[in-house]
């Protein structure tokens, strides 16, 4: 870790912190991930040695506590790490207020992990229903998505899962980048064209409670 010789306490958290992909790996394990692969989904660009690496540098630092081990291994934040959820949230509150995203930063992997892990599954009907995504301007190959929910529980394909879709949302990786982070309003988008749904007027409807209010408003101000 870096010591930068200062007893501010900016800097003692820093020594810890600000290593490149550490709070990305704090907000997976804040975000409900336990297992390893399950944090690689959520920092994809991220090799498999470094995000170890960084796993027992939170260990050692007392943010997390590791259980069982090889392939049975999960994590889990301990008081310390899950006092960092404030944190965390100031600041994608500010980078959502004064950072613009990039055409580099619009991965569909990405987003749709993060909203079919976001959104609140026990808003769904309890029988199966399946919503299917299209990004318009992704690559071929990871421009359709489909989230699967049935008693409960969400699941994320890339791949069509073979049932009958309840809804086809279809728009470009930008506005429904913007959708998840907060910065567009769902009935607006739709309004205006850039999201086009394809469902029965009930399903419409319904769509923007599945897919939860974080995903669909902005941040509330304070």
């Amino acid at each position: 870790m870096t010591d930068y010789g200062q007893f501010c306490p900016v800097s003692k958290a820093m020594e810890v912190l600000d290593e490149r992909w550490t709070m990305l790996v704090v907000r997976e394990l804040l975000m409900g991930s336990t297992r390893f692969n399950q944090l690689r989904r959520g920092v994809p660009r991220m090799s498999p040695a470094l995000l170890s690496k960084r796993l027992r540098r939170l260990e050692r630092a007392g943010l997390l506590v590791r259980f069982g081990s090889g392939t049975r291994t999960s994590y889990q934040l301990t008081e310390a790490g899950r006092a960092l959820g404030p944190v965390v949230d100031a600041i994608a509150a500010w980078g959502t207020s004064w950072l613009d995203l990039r055409d580099d930063d619009l991965d569909p992997q990405f987003l749709f992990f993060h909203i079919s892990r976001s959104v609140p599954a026990e808003r769904w009907p309890v029988a199966r229903t399946v919503v299917r995504f299209v990004a318009t301007d992704a690559r071929p190959r990871s421009a359709q998505w489909w989230l699967v929910a049935h008693r409960g529980e969400v699941d994320l394909c890339d791949f069509d899962p073979g049932y009958e879709v309840d809804a086809h949302v279809t728009s470009d990786l930008r506005t429904l980048s913007l959708l998840w982070r907060g910065d567009l309003r769902w009935e607006r988008t739709v309004r205006d064209g850039a999201v086009r749904v394809d469902a029965p007027a009930a399903v419409r409807q319904a769509l923007p409670d599945w897919l939860g209010h974080s995903v669909l408003e902005p941040a509330p101000a304070g």
